[in-house]
């Protein structure tokens, strides 16, 4: 699509390239097929139907973490032997939702939540498939905000409430244990991390066999991050990153499950903005942008880097820094600061790189602001 026909439609809006994303899901169904592995996309990330039926084109599973999302997948055309249903804090009303459509797994954060759940299938005169989401105490390396695996995150099962917990379970027949759940964190680019992982794995395996019970599959999680600074590459490290499972793991039978998400979708989309105002400051001048943080929240909340790119105007141009910024009254509402760009005017088209995952599934009303729409190119 030509810049020309992208400056006539209304700003902000995202911007998918399915062909990109089309490209992305073909090298991970290959690593993925080449190890036997199943991939589960984690809806957290992007929750357009959409991409949904895209994802679902190449044969994966979904990763939910809400009755909504839940919801959205079947709309999508997913079954519920189709989808994991993840995530702290379900209501009772999402277990029933999961119980109703009798999905493949709900990996269980919680002791509480295994009675609960355990009732309330009992009360539907219906069973659970059921895994146990347990913290390996893992350090993900990555912003404190998206760890996960670690002791004092809010996250999963201590190891030492484990006999507790298949306590529950035998005492619950409503129950069907399946297996074990693991997920470390969100945008891991030090891929040492994910042998770390697997030391902790083979540990929980290993307390699991010595009790002889049967653990039919492993949900190692997702996490892999990607390169934000160069959104056109196509740098995915599916092979090594299921390899060091492969080379890692002590396997017997067990079915191997990820729930990538970021990975996946990141460089399919973009914000498209425009320039509402140039500002020169006494130490900074800035482009006044149309979206801001109600579009993509990842800069103001993990100061997330994101590359800006001026497609109105020429790259040869002399370069200008500027503090990229949006129209809400926060001062935390910034894009980047001290951006190089051409010289940028009122008007000029601005994109917002790589926020596919985790851009509008964030979006918000905040100043009341209207939703942007989304355009999808081939």
């Amino acid at each position: 699509m030509k810049i020309r026909e992208l400056l006539e439609r209304k700003t902000p809006f995202y911007l998918y390239d399915m062909t990109v994303l089309g490209k992305n899901l073909g090298s991970l169904k290959k690593a993925a097929d080449h190890y036997g592995y199943k991939v589960h996309y984690a809806v957290k990330s992007n929750a357009r139907l959409e991409i949904l039926r895209k994802v679902k084109d190449y044969g994966f599973g979904v990763d939910c973490v809400s009755g909504g999302e839940l919801l959205q997948s079947l709309k999508a055309g997913y079954t519920g032997s189709e989808i994991v249903f993840a995530g702290v804090g379900k209501s009772d009303d999402e277990l029933r939702l999961g119980l109703k459509h009798d999905i493949f797994c709900f990996n269980c954060e919680s002791l509480q939540e295994l009675e609960v759940l355990a009732e309330i299938a009992r009360h539907e005169s219906r069973s659970a498939r059921i895994a146990l989401r347990i913290k390996p105490n893992v350090d993900a390396r990555t912003h404190h905000y998206i760890t996960t695996g670690l002791e004092e995150n809010k996250f999963g099962i201590d190891f030492t409430e484990l006999p507790e917990a298949m306590r529950i379970i035998e005492s619950n027949p409503e129950l069907n244990f399946q297996g074990i759940h693991f997920h470390i964190g969100s945008q891991i680019t030090d891929l040492s991390v994910f042998r770390n992982l697997c030391t902790k794995v083979n540990q929980v395996l290993e307390w699991f066999r010595e009790r002889s019970i049967k653990i039919e599959h492993l949900n190692l999680g997702g996490g892999l991050g990607v390169d934000y600074e160069r959104p056109d590459s196509d740098e995915a490290k599916y092979e090594e990153f299921f390899g060091i499972f492969n080379d890692q793991l002590n396997l017997r039978a067990e079915q191997i499950h990820f729930e990538l998400g970021r990975v996946i979708t990141a460089h399919c989309g973009s914000l498209i903005s425009k320039v509402l105002y140039t500002k020169s400051g006494i130490h900074t001048d800035f482009l006044i942008l149309d979206a801001g943080m109600t579009e993509l929240i990842r800069p103001a909340l993990y100061q997330a880097y994101h590359k800006i790119e001026n497609w109105s105007q020429s790259k040869a141009q002399s370069e200008y820094k500027y503090d990229v910024v949006g129209p809400i009254c926060e001062s935390s509402d910034y894009f980047g600061k001290a951006v190089r760009l051409p010289e940028s005017k009122r008007g000029d088209l601005i994109a917002i790189r790589s926020a596919g995952a985790y851009g509008e599934v964030m979006a918000s009303n905040y100043n009341l602001r209207e939703r942007g729409e989304a355009l999808f190119i081939n």
